[in-house]
């Protein structure tokens, strides 16, 4: 197997090449899958999200000018594949009141997660309602702001922090059973 650096796979893709196509998704699809988890229920629709994933970035690749890495502009289609298989979703994220009394909570930084192993942590949220599930990966992991995070989603910033309170809440109450059973 040839071996191509990011410059050649973006224009051997370009230039219709399978090898190139090939070898740009061996390079990237492992860590683009776990990235997909993430956003997903299950394995099963992780591969499908990775799927509609690299067909977007084999048919987008013209759009990539080399500004940033070839894995960042990858990992930006992925989640925003994984976010347009969310919006899909019914009930996938509801409108609610203003959370602003709330926002003490938002700021305390509990972290639940520094003794868990990746595995367990991903088994956790993947439990997680879609909408609470992509609050909590675009917010906590990727470090999007909650106005970030409204913009993507089409959401309100009240919506996007209530989503994460409650996303911090199931995980809390997953944990408590499991540290009790």
């Amino acid at each position: 197997m040839q071996q191509f650096n990011d410059q050649e796979l973006v224009s051997g893709v370009l230039q219709g090449s399978s090898a190139h196509q090939s070898a740009l998704y061996r390079q990237y699809s492992v860590t683009m899958f776990r990235v997909l988890l993430r956003f997903s229920r299950d394995k099963s629709e992780a591969e499908d999200m990775m799927q509609d994933g690299f067909v977007r970035v084999f048919r987008d690749m013209g759009q990539f000018r080399g500004d940033g890495a070839l894995g960042g502009w990858i990992r930006r289609i992925m989640v925003n594949t994984a976010l347009s298989h969310l919006r899909k979703q019914r009930d996938f994220v509801k409108d609610v009141p203003d959370f602003s009394a709330f926002e003490a909570k938002f700021h305390t930084e509990e972290d639940f997660a520094s003794n868990l192993d990746a595995q367990t942590l991903l088994g956790y949220l993947q439990k997680l309602p879609p909408g609470y599930r992509a609050v909590f990966n675009l917010y906590a992991i990727d470090g999007f702001s909650h106005e970030e995070i409204a913009e993507q989603l089409g959401i309100t910033i009240g919506t996007s922090k209530s989503q994460l309170y409650k996303a911090r809440e199931y995980l809390k109450k997953i944990l408590d059973k499991s540290f009790t059973s």
